[in-house]
C-alpha cells in the first residue's frame, strides 16, 4: 500500500520503507534530528499507513464491547480507549485505539491487519445490526508528537486545539477541508495529537503542520525516529513486542487495555483466571544492554546461568539515554529488576543485559 502523500514526502527527500506490507517514510535524511524533535519539541508524522475501520449500526457499541477487553459500551461520543482483541484462549490478536463518534466507532490499529481484523470481527456478527468498513481510503491519519505538539496544532487556526485529556476527541467541520477529527493521543510517552482528515485534504493539512512545527524548531519525522522514541518509552507494539503467542497479561498493557468489571468478552474467562490464580509464566521487560556495540536481533535468546529464560522483541541504540536498550520477554524465575542475563544472536554474537524499571530512567 503506497502512501497517498508519497509525492509530498518525496519532495522533502524522504527515504521510504515498509512495515508489514505498508509503505512508510523511514526518515528524511537525519533520523536523529527527527528523534530530537519528537522527544524535545514537536515532530509531524504521516501515519496513514495504519489501519482504520469504521463500525456502524445500531448494535455497534454492545456488539464490539463483547469482542474486546476494555469497556467500549459506555464510551460517549468524543471519548475513546485502548483495548486488545483476544482469542478464546486469551492470546493477543491485535490492539486498537477506539473512538466513539456520533454514529460510529472508529478503530485505529497497526498496519497490515485490516483483512484479518475484518474477517475476525465479521465472523462474530450474527443477527447484530453492525457493519464494518475499511476507512483507510477515505480518511488519512497525520500526527504531531512531542512536548510542544499542542502549539503546532493550535497554529493551524480554524479553532483547532488538541483536546485536554488522552483519548478525548473533538470534531472540526470546515467548508474547504471537510470533517476533521482531533484526538489527544501521545504515542511516545510525552504529548501528542492525531488528526484524522479526508484524504483529499491531507496535503493541505500536512503542509500547514510542517510549517507550524518549523516555526518552533520542530520538523517532519519518519518511522525510525518514531520507533526509537516508542522503545525508549517502553510502549509495546503489536507485531513487534506482542503477537498471537502472547497472553494479554504478559505484555504490560493490562492496566490500559483490560477492564475487569465489564463482563463477558471473547477470552475473558482465561484472562480472569490468570488474575485470580497467579502470575503469568513470562512478562515483557525493559533492559539495558551492557558492553556491546552490536544490537541484538529480534528473537535473540536470553540465558541465565546457562538456561534459556526468554527472548528479545525490540532493541535500539538510544539517543536519549546514550545506551543500547531493549524490550523482551523473560520468565518469572529470572525477570526481577536488576537481574543480569546474557543475550545471544543466531549468528553467535552475544552480550549482557540487565533488567531495569520501565519507563526507562537511566542515570549516567
Amino acid at each position: 500500500m503506497t502512501l497517498s502523500l508519497h509525492e509530498f514526502h518525496s519532495a522533502l527527500n524522504a527515504v521510504f520503507g515498509d512495515v508489514n506490507g505498508a509503505e512508510v517514510v523511514s526518515h528524511y535524511g537525519d533520523w536523529k534530528a527527527e528523534h530530537a524533535a519528537l522527544t524535545g519539541g514537536a515532530g509531524v508524522i504521516d501515519l496513514s499507513f495504519r489501519g482504520r475501520i469504521c463500525v456502524t449500526g445500531a448494535d455497534r457499541a454492545c456488539w464490539f464491547h463483547g469482542q474486546v477487553s476494555n469497556n467500549v459500551k459506555d464510551l460517549k461520543p468524543g471519548a475513546g480507549c485502548y483495548t486488545a482483541l483476544v482469542s478464546g484462549k486469551g492470546k493477543m490478536q491485535g490492539d486498537f485505539n477506539v473512538y466513539a463518534l456520533v454514529d460510529e466507532l472508529l478503530l485505529d490499529f497497526e498496519p497490515g491487519y485490516t483483512a484479518f481484523v475484518t474477517e475476525r470481527l465479521e465472523s462474530y456478527v450474527i443477527a447484530d445490526d453492525v457493519t464494518l468498513a475499511d476507512a483507510s481510503g477515505a480518511y488519512g491519519l497525520l500526527s504531531v508528537q512531542g512536548p510542544r505538539a499542542a502549539e503546532v496544532v493550535s497554529a493551524l487556526g480554524m479553532d483547532m486545539a488538541m483536546p485536554a485529556k488522552p483519548f478525548e476527541l473533538s470534531t472540526i467541520k470546515n467548508d474547504t477541508l471537510g470533517e476533521i477529527y482531533l484526538v489527544n493521543q501521545p504515542r511516545t510517552g510525552t504529548s501528542g495529537c492525531d488528526i484524522f482528515a479526508p484524504t483529499d485534504s491531507l496535503g493541505a493539512i500536512f503542509d500547514k503542520l510542517v510549517f507550524s512545527s518549523r516555526a518552533i524548531g520542530g520538523r517532519v519525522c519518519g518511522w525510525q525516529a518514531l520507533e526509537t522514541a516508542r522503545i525508549e518509552a517502553a510502549i509495546p507494539r503489536f507485531g513487534a513486542d506482542m503477537d498471537d503467542t502472547n497472553l494479554v497479561p504478559e505484555t504490560g498493557i493490562e492496566s490500559r487495555a483490560i477492564s475487569y468489571s465489564k463482563g463477558c468478552y471473547i477470552g475473558q474467562e482465561i484472562i480472569a483466571r490468570i488474575r485470580t490464580y497467579g502470575q503469568v509464566a513470562k512478562k515483557l521487560c525493559g533492559m539495558i544492554l551492557e558492553d556491546s556495540a552490536t544490537l541484538p536481533m529480534k528473537g535473540a535468546k536470553f540465558t541465565k546461568d546457562g538456561a534459556e529464560v526468554g527472548y528479545i522483541t525490540s532493541a535500539v541504540a538510544s539517543p536519549k539515554f546514550g545506551k543500547n536498550i531493549a524490550l523482551g520477554y523473560v520468565r518469572k524465575e529470572a525477570n526481577q529488576i536488576g537481574s543480569e542475563l546474557v543475550w545471544k544472536n543466531s549468528d553467535g554474537v552475544e552480550g549482557k543485559a540487565r533488567i531495569v524499571e520501565t519507563p526507562f530512567f537511566i542515570k549516567e
